[in-house]
């Protein structure tokens, strides 16, 4: 009914649909009314949806939470590992590093396994950085004009942050895009009376729409997103965090990409940018950390056409693939990183999409723990639900892609819990624990490994962070990419967490509180929820602001 426009009536109505036309459809209907025997009522859209949600609830939010696992259980994150399976994982990570440190020749050869693993690891890291040092900047394609543009939907999920509404508004107010041609809609929870207030208080063009979502369970971002999924009118259709500030072209820029590329690219990853570098250490090395990932390694990874967990936000859809996957997974606390595992192992691949998205990172440790402990627990939970079947997986993905997946979800999550515990012991043995002259040659080549893996896995956290610096024009911020190191034990604290997490409350989502920052590097984060700077809006009427 939401998909099509119109819902059929009870039967002793006068009527026997109601439609809610836009567009052209209003045309045709008015055309085709006198050959009707029975025309339909009509309604707004506005109105139609309210009524579905209002007599349809119940089921609306079965679809948005359950659908997934009914349609393709082996993609839902339900039911996910068990204490068990955590406690027996764990067991067998800490005994094989454990076997690692025995002095003898199984444990010789198992630490030589290990250390080509990482080498392995290493070296995509490595390759992505060589490929970002020596590429130059691309010219932007041109443009699509007005007329070949296709209709695109904005998606934004909002929970209890009316303190960015204004800012949010506002910035979503200059995207260059035709007003007829987008769908913006707000995604708002039905307890979260002090947002809705906030939309209220602000005038919204036609073009922008206010969504309830019905009440249930999860309460999470991707079930308001599924929710939201039918309602969606455009061709593309991307999603965005309360707090973005867009570059105006990007859906422009989007929509010629996809245009120029295959049906099998079904997704573009916009850059994220932190933009509140000036609210303390901890969002610097945020800002360094997100450079590295989306300056770096995300385009060679679109270049190499792998397995990309996607960003959660300024990602790009074409809203027909989107539909064929059945949405996200609302269960999983990153459904980003599910979908974009997902995408692969349907036959899609994720590009680059060279805009910037600008947002806020959080700058105290509680709010960066609580953050970073639910993408963590997310990477898990992706990596039990596609792990489950292992051997259908690696044929689906393929060997290359399947290593990939591998290095970029669970061993991000394994290296990080075992980050402390193999960087103290190991600066020890490669400074007093050389092998002997009584030795054999696989113990100086564990040896000579340990210095590549230990030299290399350095060289892996630092080089990113510089080139991602550099591409962004932030000289400054290069002074700071040697605190990396340190700035990782602090992610190694949240993968212990996000496991602790895990085994008590699996799908709990730890929300980011957004509309805090103070600072704003680029201009695009005013203070006071103000757009200053390069991407300044006018200031609203006396009247829009009471």
């Amino acid at each position: 009914m939401l998909t099509t426009g119109a819902a059929p009536l009870a039967p002793a109505a006068s009527h026997r649909i109601v439609a809610a036309p836009r567009g052209a459809a209003v045309a045709r209907l008015i055309e085709a009314a006198a050959r009707l025997e029975r025309p339909p009522a009509i309604t707004t859209p506005t109105r139609l949806r309210a009524a579905v949600f209002a007599r349809h609830g119940a089921a609306i939010v079965a679809e948005a939470s359950d659908g997934l696992g009914a349609k393709r259980p082996e993609w839902s994150c339900r039911p996910g590992p068990q204490t068990l399976d955590l406690a027996l994982a764990g067991l067998v990570l800490a005994l094989v590093l454990l076997v690692a440190r025995l002095p003898t020749l199984t444990s010789l050869l198992l630490l030589a396994l290990l250390q080509a693993g990482m080498l392995a690891l290493l070296t995509v890291r490595l390759a992505a950085v060589g490929i970002a040092a020596t590429e130059r900047t691309k010219p932007r394609p041109e443009l699509l004009p007005d007329a070949a543009l296709p209709t695109y939907t904005v998606l934004v999920a909002l929970y209890r942050e009316a303190a960015v509404v204004p800012r949010l508004v506002r910035a979503l107010g200059r995207i260059d895009y035709p007003a007829a041609k987008l769908d913006i809609k707000f995604l708002l929870e039905a307890d979260d009376a002090e947002t809705a207030a906030a939309f209220g208080a602000v005038p919204l063009p036609a073009r922008f729409e206010v969504v309830t979502v019905p009440d249930g369970l999860p309460r999470t971002k991707p079930r308001a997103l599924n929710v939201a999924l039918p309602l969606a009118r455009g061709e593309h259709l991307v999603v965005y965090d309360a707090e973005d500030v867009i570059e105006p072209d990007q859906l422009r820029l989007a929509a010629t990409l996809f245009a120029a590329t295959p049906d099998t690219t079904a997704c573009l990853q916009g850059h994220l940018v932190i933009d509140n570098q000036g609210d303390g250490i901890l969002p610097r090395l945020f800002a360094i950390e997100y450079a590295a990932l989306f300056e770096v390694l995300g385009p060679a990874l679109a270049a190499w056409r792998v397995p990309t967990p996607l960003g959660g936000t300024s990602t790009h859809f074409r809203t027909r693939a989107l539909r064929a996957l059945h949405g996200w997974d609302a269960w999983n606390v990153t459904e980003d990183a599910d979908l974009g595992i997902r995408l692969a192992l349907a036959g899609y691949h994720v590009g680059d999409l060279p805009s910037a998205t600008y947002e806020e990172a959080p700058k105290r440790l509680k709010a960066w723990l609580r953050q970073r402990t639910r993408w963590m627990k997310g990477f898990l939970q992706t990596s039990f639900t596609h792990g489950r079947h292992p051997l259908a997986t690696w044929r689906r993905l393929g060997p290359v892609e399947s290593l990939c997946a591998l290095a970029l979800l669970p061993g991000t999550v394994v290296s990080a819990l075992f980050y402390p515990f193999m960087l103290g012991p190991g600066v020890a043995e490669l400074i007093l624990g050389g092998p002997g002259a009584e030795d054999g040659v696989l113990a100086y080549a564990t040896h000579a490994g340990a210095w590549t893996v230990f030299l290399g896995g350095f060289l892996a956290i630092l080089l990113p962070g510089f080139v991602g610096c550099r591409r962004r024009g932030w000289n400054d911020l290069t002074l700071l990419v040697p605190l990396l190191p340190f700035y990782f034990l602090l992610v190694s604290g949240a993968a212990w967490l996000a496991v602790i997490e895990l085994a008590r409350h699996p799908h709990r989502w730890n929300k980011t509180e957004h509309g805090l920052s103070r600072t704003s590097r680029s201009g695009a984060l005013g203070r006071g929820g103000a757009v200053t700077g390069a991407f300044a809006a006018p200031p609203p009427s006396p009247a829009a602001t009471g």
